[in-house]
């Protein structure tokens, strides 16, 4: 495998359901994951607090220092606005109720 001098990062916020904000961004090799969203300026332009968010790389959780590979997707997550649990048993009960009429 050749050695990387720069890294193709793609650093993805989906503000909201259907709306999705993807920076490309080029990173010395060694960068982390707070490099990257640093780079892209997404939490800003959101508002976001860099020690609040919850960040991923390829849909799996990793931490603000984690090292980036060359075409890794960084991803910022939105924090949830219903249990998923409640959300079920709301859908169930949503269910119930129409096919009981």
């Amino acid at each position: 495998m050749a050695h990387v001098e720069r890294l193709c990062i793609d650093v993805v916020y989906c503000p909201q359901p259907g709306h999705t904000d993807a920076t490309a961004v080029q990173l010395p090799a060694g960068a982390t994951v707070a490099d990257a969203l640093s780079a892209s300026g997404l939490l800003q332009r959101y508002g976001l607090d860099p020690g609040a968010v919850q960040v991923g790389i390829w849909s799996r959780l990793q931490t603000l220092q984690t090292t980036l590979r060359d075409r890794d997707r960084v991803e910022v997550y939105r924090p949830l606005q219903v249990d998923p649990k409640e959300a079920r048993r709301q859908r169930y009960k949503r269910h119930r109720q129409a096919v009981s009429r």
